[in-house]
């Protein structure tokens, strides 16, 4: 064997044990539960409304989101060693600007996206996560088509069907009962209805609708045509700047006197578009300060600034908590993500929360408020909790 062979043979030789070694021992920078480098920062995506006539739900979301964060990697930002990295971007309610964002956050290396304070963006942004094969947890958005949109795709609020059952509740069995939808013109107006008809109508109720033009400042003759139709429960779905005049226009003609009128209890800041009605009305809400007393409650009310919860706190709060446990036990890989969040059930700041392994829908408790005081000064409380199973969705089949 000549001196050339030799060198090449322990040559071999060395590179073939130091193969052998890496294989048995492995990486150093592998995690226990997903591989990747166990000193790299989790990347997780922002995408929200900082602007755009949803920052003010976006603004809710994001102090939820660090509460959250804090409360589930107790103080620390981290899983492990590994620092959860935030970057934000601000989407203004614009499903392009949101798909754009998604894109460039995913092609530097983010394998986590969450927020979507709106529910166009968030249909938009769902099957780009399913593309890239990057976990998508939705926030504020409350269109039922998420739920089972993917099977990267899940939510950390509430959904439209939710909202509705919990308007179901103040009436009993629906059997025979008359329901009128009271809403504007437009796609707002005709989602309402459609789930009112759905999940109030399919229960054996007959409903009916009254609609008025978005841009209606005189409201007379739509209370007469409501309290001709003598409803047994008005479901009210009313956004915008005439809400105070609409409200005040059904008290004054006795519609609030006459039947049970039931809407959705929107942020503190609207409450004073109610006036004098609000006392009169029976709200659907999916969270409102002191609508519970859960450990993360306190601990949110603890880094919320101003130490006051309000409508959209919860669904940051439990978007942080799941990211954490994503990550925990899946590292860097997404299906181990998606795995460890099917069918795991946890302590969120509305109560006991479950993620329906089926379709993903949040399973939550939902809750019927009332409203005393007036003006600025309303203060909301809870009348009756409905359990997450009460108002929980049907099982919609996963679309892929």
């Amino acid at each position: 064997m000549t001196v050339r062979t030799t060198r090449r043979a322990i040559l071999s030789a060395t590179m073939l044990a130091a193969a052998l070694a890496a294989t048995a021992c492995g990486s150093p920078q592998e995690t226990a539960a997903g591989g990747g480098d166990s000193a790299a920062p989790v990347k997780v995506g922002l995408v929200y409304s900082q602007s755009g006539p949803l920052a003010s739900y976006g603004k809710q979301y994001i102090e939820g989101f660090k509460a959250g964060l804090d409360y589930a990697t107790k103080g620390t930002g981290k899983v492990g060693d590994r620092k959860i990295e935030l970057t934000e971007v601000d989407d203004a309610g614009d499903p392009a600007k949101a798909v754009s964002a998604a894109k460039d956050l995913i092609g530097k290396g983010t394998k986590i996206l969450a927020g979507s304070t709106a529910s166009g963006v968030a249909l938009q942004v769902s099957p780009i996560a399913a593309q890239n094969k990057v976990l998508f947890i939705s926030g504020p958005a409350a269109t039922d088509a998420i739920t089972g949109a993917n099977r990267y795709t899940f939510r950390s609020g509430r959904q439209s069907y939710q909202d509705v059952v919990t308007a179901k509740s103040f009436i009993g069995d629906p059997t025979g009962k008359k329901v009128v939808v009271f809403a504007q013109d437009g796609a707002f107006g005709d989602a309402n209805e459609a789930a009112v008809k759905a999940v109030i109508g399919g229960s054996g109720a007959t409903v009916s609708s009254v609609r008025a033009p978005a841009s209606a400042t005189e409201f007379t003759p739509f209370a007469s045509q409501i309290k001709a139709a003598k409803p047994d429960l008005l479901f009210v779905a009313w956004a915008g700047t005439t809400a105070p005049a609409m409200w005040q226009t059904l008290d004054q003609q006795g519609v609030l006197s006459s039947t049970t009128v039931v809407t959705g209890l929107d942020i503190r800041a609207s409450w004073p578009t109610f006036g004098a009605a609000g006392s009169k009305i029976s709200f659907l809400s999916h969270y409102f300060d002191g609508a519970s007393d859960t450990e993360a409650a306190k601990a949110a009310k603890a880094k919320i600034p101003g130490g006051t919860l309000d409508l959209f706190h919860p669904d940051g709060f439990a978007a942080a908590q799941m990211v954490v446990r994503a990550v925990t036990e899946g590292g860097d890989d997404v299906d181990k993500m998606i795995k460890a969040l099917e069918g795991w059930s946890f302590d969120g700041v509305k109560g006991p929360m479950t993620v329906r392994a089926d379709d993903h829908a949040l399973i939550q408790p939902m809750f019927q408020a009332k409203l005393t005081g007036s003006g600025t000064d309303f203060t909301a409380t809870a009348e009756k909790s409905l359990t997450g199973d009460e108002a929980a969705p049907p099982v919609t089949r996963m679309k892929g």
